[in-house]
């Protein structure tokens, strides 16, 4: 399979990559040779291509930066997105775009299910809900995968700041009520890469199994680390003022894609072999 993917320099995109090259014809593009709010362009690169599948991966991951400007979230997550599905669509491409737990407003009282409905509560998650819609509306022949506390190797992430904090000896402060799934970035491209072989258009959610707490992953990961002597202190998203307020409680149960046997492995264990290697010394 030909295959192109958005975001390619990205952690998500390399990882992507990685996995793909040995069996497939893979294309990497970037922002620095595609913007994706720049629908003529997409169209010319996209039919110059000429892909079977296009895995869209790009996006403005920046949660606070885009509560500050919401009409960029909306360009690049939402027009974006709805540029490259209308290109894919006349062509006759299949694509995949890669969406967040924040689509959702956390006030479920359960793991969200792949159609429940969708409530975004902040400008990220807005923008990924546009995108959503405009891809599923346009394009027929699309997966959606929804996934949630990304964290890859060599990054800069919730788990690395922890233990680079941890290691400074700084005051650890940390949300107990804002639950999601810990996912790793490899783990995810692994399951992206058997979810396109499939044919099975459709939503996904592609998280690692279990939830927890942002105070929880913080606690494991310092544990892992053979920091267990570290405190953190408890305390409420309310407590933790920032311009983008995230959900609450969106843990995402992985219902469809598990239909196919295709599941990810418990949190704990994707966390701990990450700390592993990454943990700073």
């Amino acid at each position: 399979m030909k295959i192109l993917i958005t975001g390619a320099s990205g952690k998500l995109g390399s990882a992507l990559q990685t996995v793909l090259r040995p069996g497939h014809d893979v294309i990497g593009t970037d922002r620095s040779t595609l913007d994706i709010t720049d629908y003529a362009a997409c169209g010319q690169l996209i039919a110059e291509a000429r892909p079977d599948m296009l895995l869209h991966a790009a996006a403005y991951t920046d949660v606070n930066g885009c509560a500050l400007n919401p009409q960029k979230a909306l360009r690049i997550n939402g027009v974006g997105t709805q540029n490259l599905a209308a290109v894919t669509a006349q062509l006759g491409i299949a694509m995949l775009y890669v969406s967040s737990n924040e689509v959702f407003d956390g006030k479920l009282g359960r793991a969200y299910h792949e159609y429940d409905a969708a409530k975004p509560i902040n400008a990220y998650g807005w923008g990924k809900w546009y995108g959503e819609r405009a891809l599923g509306q346009v394009n027929p022949r699309h997966y959606i995968v929804r996934t949630a506390w990304l964290f890859a190797p060599g990054g800069h992430n919730f788990i690395h700041a922890i233990l680079h904090a941890a290691r400074r000896g700084s005051t650890l402060r940390v949300v107990t009520n804002e639950i999601s799934n810990p996912t790793s970035t490899n783990d995810l491209a692994a399951a992206i890469g058997t979810l396109i072989e499939s044919d099975r258009y459709g939503t996904y959610h592609l998280v690692n199994e279990g939830a927890v707490s942002r105070w929880g992953l913080a606690r494991f990961a310092l544990d892992e680390a053979g920091l267990a002597d570290t405190a953190i202190t408890r305390i409420s998203s309310h407590q933790w003022q920032r311009p983008s307020r995230p959900p609450e409680h969106t843990p995402l149960a992985n219902i469809a894609a598990a239909s196919l046997g295709i599941r990810l492995r418990p949190w704990q264990e994707a966390v701990r072999e990450f700390v592993a290697a990454e943990a700073p010394g």
